[in-house]
């Protein structure tokens, strides 16, 4: 999917919802825990639940590698399942990887052949080698971490160098040497609030990833003030507070009405561009 594809579907669906499909076995409903296929039976039914809300959808792949050779061919089910029947939403493959030039070939070729997602998340911070060997397949996305939502993005992303450029903006910077705002995202989260007018100022048309907004405590209306664009620019996840929203046999259905909620809020912020 390439970026004006992304922007109409954004417009067309008046959403720029993405949810994040952390499938724990260990919170899915009891009805499902003990089924051999639970992990695709819970994402399928969360995935027809909130389709028509959102326009992403992002499986973590921490919770698919934990459950070993089930938890990887759920995944890959799940991949499938999307591509063959909701084939209009963005797939992020969200695994963080980066490593020396050859093994992010490696990895590239995992998620951009094998499992073939539109996008994938990327750490930055062992350089170019580490990063372009992903951005060598045209028509997909690497999504960079810049400035994150956990407490401890304090440690290093907030530091400064002798100019006060902090190291955030020097990533994303640099960044923008190797990719465009047609192949690269970054990731900045929701808690950060004010801090999108910074990162603005250095990626002014860069689509954002932002995780955070409901279970973390993000504020969409914080997040959309300061960073939306006039092309939105901006895939908001939200996975515990929409695929956790009941532990019932009615979680779909309140998982639908929770990424319903968050669409009509996405739907009042696009309408004021």
């Amino acid at each position: 999917m390439n970026r004006q594809q992304l922007i109409e579907n954004i417009f067309q669906k008046k959403s720029f919802l993405c949810v994040g499909l952390d499938t724990d076995t260990k919170k899915i409903p009891a009805h499902l825990a003990g089924s051999d296929d639970a992990i695709f039976a819970f994402n399928k039914a969360i995935i027809d639940a909130t389709a028509p809300f959102c326009v992403a959808y992002k499986p973590n792949l921490a919770f698919y590698e934990a459950g070993g050779l089930k938890g990887m061919a759920a995944f890959e089910k799940t991949i499938a399942y999307l591509k063959e029947n909701h084939p209009q939403h963005f797939i992020i493959a969200d695994a963080k990887r980066g490593d020396i030039g050859n093994t992010s070939t490696m990895y590239a070729r995992t998620f951009f052949e094998e499992y073939n997602v539109d996008a994938l998340t990327v750490a930055p911070y062992m350089g170019e080698d580490s990063v372009t060997p992903f951005l060598a397949y045209n028509g997909k996305w690497v999504i960079l971490l810049a400035l994150t939502s956990n407490k401890g993005s304090l440690d290093f992303q907030m530091t400064t160098d002798g100019n006060g450029e902090r190291l955030f903006e020097k990533v994303m910077r640099k960044a923008q040497q190797w990719g465009n705002d047609g192949n690269m995202m970054f990731v900045v989260g929701a808690t950060q609030g004010r801090m999108f007018e910074d990162v603005r100022k250095v990626a002014p048309s860069h689509f954002l990833l932002v995780p955070g907004v409901g279970a973390q405590g993000g504020s969409l209306q914080e997040v959309c003030k300061y960073g939306m664009t006039k092309d939105c620019g901006l895939l908001v996840n939200s996975s515990r507070g929409i695929i956790y929203a009941s532990g019932g046999e009615d979680f779909a259905e309140a998982a639908a009405a929770k990424a319903e909620e968050l669409q009509r809020e996405m739907a009042a912020e696009l309408a004021q561009l």
